[in-house]
């Protein structure tokens, strides 16, 4: 079984202009789960399924 925090974490590694995601950890089982996301490797389509429903706006108070 994988959680949400685990597909979070593989979705960040997934992306190559992310290189070190800060992970906070204050149980032991917080810390098994962002070990665990480093074996999961996400298909093409879990990643467009995840980053679909994202529109990008434009930042407010900038520009």
């Amino acid at each position: 079984e994988v959680n949400r925090a685990q597909i979070a974490l593989a979705w960040m590694l997934s992306k190559p202009n992310i290189t070190a995601p800060i992970v906070g950890a204050s149980k032991m089982q917080h810390l098994e789960d962002a070990l665990a996301a480093t074996e999961l490797k996400l298909t093409a389509e879990e990643i467009e399924r995840l980053e679909s429903p994202y529109v990008p706006h434009p930042v407010a108070g900038f520009g």
